[in-house]
């Protein structure tokens, strides 16, 4: 039974953490690399945990959150599904218990917007963790003039916060913005639907999503 400790320090998925974040620099894609799985792991773990989830499942919340993103080194589109195929042969070959590799692959195979559905808490914990990573530091582009509405939007990024309050049963990604390079409606063009798919998840979890921006609730 393969802990998150022993996925985090195996070589070979560490080399398909880098390649899939190569992909995406090519692309010019926001960072994707090991501060942002190692980010995601540590929140959905944390999410589970606030929240009173056993160890083991907290613990398979970390392990999915380490490795959603390795269908990247495959191709852009699809990712969370040639990923959660990726992580079923890995997880296989470590010997993890059936049903528990079935709750990692898919929460992997519906962490992304376009297709992913909350469908476990861990799968849960894992999309809200995912699409609450905004922040300066995953810009890659230095050359302001040049930056897309992706790289506006992360930039302006300078603080993200995400807390639980389990009495008010409510989940609040509170972020702090500089509007001289992206305002809040260019945000919402983007994340618009992850937004949507965190108060799925959020709802999936017993929790209410909020958003606030500069200290004002959007959300």
């Amino acid at each position: 039974m393969p802990t998150f400790e022993q996925i985090r320090s195996d070589e070979k998925i560490k080399v398909y953490i880098k390649k899939a974040d190569e992909s995406l620099a090519a692309l010019g894609y926001t960072e994707h690399s090991f501060p942002h799985v190692l980010r995601v792991s540590d929140i959905a773990g944390n999410i589970l945990e606030d929240l009173g989830y056993p160890d083991r499942e907290i613990e398979l919340a970390r392990i999915a959150g380490y490795i959603h993103d390795i269908g990247n080194m495959v191709n852009r589109i699809g990712h969370s599904q040639s990923g959660a195929v990726m992580a079923f042969e890995i997880l296989r070959e470590m010997g993890m218990k059936t049903d528990e590799l079935c709750d990692i692959v898919a929460a992997i195979g519906n962490h992304d917007e376009g297709t992913g559905v909350a469908i476990s808490p861990v799968a849960a914990a894992l999309i809200i963790a995912d699409k609450s990573d905004v922040r300066r530091s995953r810009v890659r582009n230095i050359d302001k003039t040049t930056f897309d509405i992706h790289d506006r939007v992360n930039y302006s990024v300078e603080k993200s916060t995400l807390k639980i309050n389990k009495e008010n049963k409510t989940v609040t990604l509170r972020l702090t913005v500089d509007t001289e390079y992206g305002s809040v409606m260019d945000y919402f063009e983007i994340f618009l639907g992850r937004m949507i798919m965190c108060r799925k998840a959020a709802e999936k979890l017993g929790l209410t999503f909020r958003l606030v921006i500069n200290d004002q609730a959007v959300v």
